[in-house]
Order: C-alpha cells, then structure tokens, then sequence
C-alpha cells in the first residue's frame, strides 16, 4: 500500500513538473507576443529632414547653406540644397571658382569699407582676397571642396529648373552630377521639413 502512494506522489510531482513547464511555455509565448505587438505599434522613427534655399551667389553668402547641410547630412538628416537666381553660380561648374565678396553696401565687412572706397574698381577684388585668406586661416574648405563634402555626405543639391532660364544657365553649365528640379519637386520634399531655411 505505501508503495503505492509513494508512485502516486511521484507521478503527481511529474504531471505538476510537466504543467509548470508548459505554463511557463505559455505565458514566455504570450509575452513575447505582447512585445511585438507593442513594437509594431509604434511608429518608426524619421529621419530629420532640412531644407536650404539659396538665393545669392557671393563667397561669403556660398558658404552658409553648404555648412549647415554638411552639418545636417553628419547629424544623420535628410537634406536638400534648391540653388536659385544668384545662388545658381554656386553649383555652375564656370562660375563657383570665381566667387567674389562686394564690399560696396556691406557694413558686415571685418575691416569697414566707405561705400566711396567700396565702388572705386578693384575693390571687390581686394575684398574677394582677403576672404579668401581668412578662410585659408581658418582651414575651411573651399566652396568647390564643400560641395564635394555634401555630395559625399548624401545631400541633395537642387539646381532650380526655372530660374536656370531666367538666368541664362544651361544644364550643362551645372555641376556633373546634381539634380535640376523644379519648385514643386523641391516643395514636396521641404513640405515635410524640421527645418527650413530661406539664404
């Protein structure tokens, strides 16, 4: 008799082993279910995205909107550069070399430069120079350099298909490379943009 109520708790220790361990399957199962609903749920995180607008086509108003989507693209964002009017001699493979800085009207300039002195001709030679030496200075990249950084980087440089015929600039005179787009392209993308900036 007490042999049989030994193998009878043996077998119930076995059934209640079994079960905890199939209870133990069930809940870790349901769990996990639990966890991938909660994961497909949420929604995927986006990329930041920034848009830069560049209107003007002197040296010293080149360099803002390709460091700050140099700046963008490292941070991981998604950007995009729509160069129009003035800001197409940027990415014009003729002009980009030959940037210069006006010190006529320009009471920003480092050293000041009387608006009679500023229109005397060589002046904005003079001026273009000496930019061209702080930047050296200050070990920046050159406009050329800058906008091989942002293509490397991913960055979306735009040439505005409009305003290439208003300013007599052929597609051939652009970058080897870069997108010409037009207004509602460039839109679209900045219709979603973080940040968006008018240079």
């Amino acid at each position: 008799m007490a042999s049989k109520v030994e193998l009878s708790r043996e077998v119930a220790a076995r059934i209640d082993e079994a079960v905890a361990a199939r209870f133990g399957k069930l809940i870790e199962a349901q769990m996990k279910t639990q966890a991938e609903a909660k994961a497909a749920a949420r929604p995927e995180k986006r990329r930041r995205r920034l848009a830069i607008v560049a209107s003007k086509g002197t040296l010293d108003m080149a360099y803002p909107p390709l460091i700050l989507a140099s700046a963008g693209a490292a941070m991981g964002w998604d950007v995009a550069v729509f160069f129009t009017f003035y800001g197409l001699d940027i990415i014009n493979a003729r002009r980009n070399k030959h940037l210069q800085v006006a010190p006529l009207g320009n009471p920003a300039m480092p050293v000041p430069v009387p608006n009679l002195i500023g229109a005397i001709p060589g002046m904005t030679a003079m001026a273009t120079k000496m930019m061209k030496s702080w930047m050296k200075q200050a070990n920046m990249p050159s406009v050329e350099e800058m906008i091989r950084i942002c293509r490397q980087s991913g960055v979306q440089l735009l040439a505005c298909s409009t305003t290439m015929g208003v300013m007599k600039v052929r597609p051939q005179d652009i970058l080897p490379g870069l997108d010409i787009s037009g207004a509602a392209a460039f839109l679209d993308f900045a219709a979603d943009a973080d940040v968006s900036l008018f240079i």
